[in-house]
């Protein structure tokens, strides 16, 4: 499938197998009942994005501050708690992409179970390293974006030893 054919009608990518990235809930993630705290997802988010740009290839230009971005707009929704030691899996692929900003849909699961815990979008702003002013999408970043990380697995968690 092309990136054409990926690109629903309102401009939306879709991926059939999209990028997963598995961690595990550690307690200092938690509050007194062992769930994880609200904010810690916006960490998650972006561990997870990390990972996903490490898998598209761009993982030294993020280091070396050669790509460079930032977010602009998070949006969580929560459905399900996680809670301490579960395994959570982060399935990320590239919602949207303008001329200088791109948007990344994340949905979190526990490992091994079909039912989503908290969906988040997020839109970043790429910015020139420098200046930190906007800059537009290089096409070859655009064209990896919208390939996504199909079928690719970053494992933090050991859940798949």
């Amino acid at each position: 499938m092309s990136g054409a054919d990926r690109r629903l009608p309102d401009g939306e990518i879709r991926v059939a197998d999209p990028f997963r990235y598995y961690l595990r809930v550690r307690y200092s993630e938690c509050d007194a009942q062992k769930v994880v705290f609200n904010a810690r997802y916006g960490d998650y988010i972006d561990l997870a994005t990390t990972e996903f740009l490490r898998a598209l290839g761009y993982g030294e230009e993020l280091f070396s501050g050669e790509l460079d971005f930032q977010l602009v707009k998070q949006t969580i929704e929560w459905k399900a708690p996680a809670r301490f030691d579960e395994v959570l899996e982060i399935s990320v692929l590239a919602k949207h992409l303008g001329n200088t900003s791109f948007s990344l849909a994340a949905e979190f699961r526990v490992a091994g179970q079909d039912r989503v815990i908290v969906t988040a979008e997020t839109v970043y702003v790429l910015v020139a390293p420098h200046t930190l002013t906007k800059t537009p999408i290089p096409q070859e970043l655009r064209v990896a974006m919208e390939k996504g990380a199909t079928g690719l697995v970053v494992d933090h968690a050991g859940y798949g030893t």
